[in-house]
């Protein structure tokens, strides 16, 4: 995560996930905490789990099917009800204009789930998000911290942690 693109963290919050059931378990606990829309992005080394959280989090809003990566196609649209949403990935992008070239900016719709994989990838170009999630190797499991940007993901996060302390 760069704290450069995201200043102001005014709450953040982490958790230990020994096993990939735990990461689609937290997954899971948010969906229906982001059934009305909202902005993640999705930070961590390779194989650090963002497509299987982000797989979870879009299995538990509803979406049926499968659920690709796109990494190679760069964003997989799918629409719940009256929800839109959309997966990005911008791992191959090498300069932080492509995102905009793409035409990506109007689906950073406020009315959308929007998750992004690798944000740091369009520099500081992209909206600030409700919420960051870096996900990290910690022992046999994953290390997951959140960290909150908006109102909105301060919710998320109080819902998720109603015990925590700031």
């Amino acid at each position: 995560m760069n704290p450069a693109l995201h200043p102001a963290m005014p709450d953040s919050r982490h958790a230990h996930l020994p096993d990939e059931s735990a990461t689609e378990a937290l997954a899971a606990r948010m969906a229906p905490l982001v059934a009305s829309g909202g902005r993640i992005h999705l930070h961590g080394d390779l194989g650090a789990g963002k497509t299987s959280f982000a797989r979870a989090l879009l299995r538990g809003v509803g979406v049926t099917g499968r659920i690709k990566s796109p990494t190679f196609t760069l964003v997989e649209p799918y629409k719940v009800s009256n929800l839109y949403c959309y997966h990005f990935d911008f791992y191959r992008f090498t300069d932080p204009r492509e995102w905009l070239d793409a035409g990506f900016r109007d689906a950073l719709r406020d009315d959308a789930l929007v998750l992004i994989e690798w944000a740091e990838r369009a520099g500081g170009a992209l909206p600030v998000p409700d919420l960051d999630i870096a996900l990290s190797y910690e022992g046999a499991g994953r290390g997951v911290t959140l960290d909150a940007h908006t109102a909105k993901g301060q919710a998320w996060l109080n819902t998720l942690f109603p015990d925590a302390t700031v």
